[in-house]
């Protein structure tokens, strides 16, 4: 599109030629303007009429107002829901901690501290309270600030989970020396075989003929039968006894000891490290011996003890 221009200051005509990209402009620009009036005086005509009290802008502002705290009870509300769905999980989680603690406990045989109903509070719980006073008012019904009131539980709650950790770690920590502590008594039967044939204590010697103290029990076996240590240690001694043959002694820690006696082979040194179950000879009938069997004794700090006791779930499991 072409516009010509003719004016008396002008010696001669002018023509501007004008696209449709300029027309196109030239609207845009238009409605931006107009626009912009409009929100202007859209917005001196709402704060005049707030200051003017008019009735109609009063009912939209409340209307506004209404909106935006529905909207904010609706947020509070779902985050108040939230909240206690996270409490009451917590405290099913408390207590299968608990169950869970005294099975562990009840299985392994230890004492920890009492997990249930442990509760960690604060220092300044524990410190003595300034004087206080005054006839005691109770707030209504709903009147507390729930939110507030889930926060502390929340933090409650933290503070309980803590301890239980703390607790199951002490719990962890005695399962695991109790373990330690029965892997180095001398409870595994050292061999496959009858183990009654003679038992602890005095009895009629079958040399001599005269009462004597027997310091072992007696296993009946091959000569050749494996034997096994009883417990975890290190030997001690490996040599020829005149009155035990060959002898094993290990030892198993707190001045807590076992020979093993008459072998026909030995397969240990000492200071060698075995393991509750480690082949360490064989049985035979070496030394002050009658015949092919083990001898096998205790002792602590020296003094021998009845094998019988250490061994009593196996000697009661093989009797079956």
């Amino acid at each position: 599109m072409q516009i010509i221009l003719v004016s008396s200051r002008l010696s001669k005509a002018r023509s501007v030629e004008v696209s449709k990209r300029h027309v196109v402009l030239g609207a845009v620009l238009l409605l931006g303007a107009v626009l912009a009036s409009a929100s202007v005086i859209s917005y001196l005509a709402l704060r005049k009429a707030a200051e003017l009290r008019l009735p109609f802008v009063q009912s939209l502002a409340a209307a506004a107002q209404a909106d935006a705290a529905e909207r904010s009870d609706s947020f509070l509300k779902a985050n108040l829901q939230a909240m206690a769905a996270r409490v009451g999980e917590m405290q099913a989680q408390l207590l299968r901690l608990d169950v869970l603690g005294e099975r562990l406990a009840a299985s392994a045989g230890v004492k920890v501290p009492e997990l249930r109903g442990t509760e960690i509070r604060p220092p300044e719980a524990f410190a003595p309270l300034p004087g206080r006073g005054g006839p005691l008012v109770v707030a209504p019904a709903g009147a507390g600030d729930r939110l507030g009131d889930l926060q502390r539980r929340l933090d409650e709650l933290a503070r309980q989970m803590e301890a239980k950790s703390d607790h199951f770690g002490i719990l962890e920590s005695q399962i695991a020396e109790s373990r330690v502590r029965h892997r180095l008594l001398p409870s595994l039967a050292p061999v496959d075989g009858r183990w009654n044939a003679s038992g602890f204590g005095w009895r009629i010697d079958p040399i001599t003929g005269q009462h004597a103290l027997h310091e072992g029990i007696d296993f009946i076996a091959d000569v050749g039968t494996p034997i096994h240590a009883a417990a975890g240690g290190v030997v001690v001694s490996a040599e020829f006894h005149p009155q035990y043959g060959y002898m094993v002694e290990i030892d198993h820690g707190n001045e807590l000891t076992t020979r093993y006696a008459h072998c026909s082979r030995m397969h240990v040194k000492p200071g060698d490290v075995v393991h509750a179950g480690k082949k360490i000879a064989e049985v035979g009938s070496t030394g002050r011996s009658t015949g092919p069997h083990l001898h096998f004794e205790v002792r602590s700090r020296g003094v021998a003890l009845n094998p019988a006791r250490f061994l009593q779930s196996q000697l009661q499991t093989a009797a079956r």
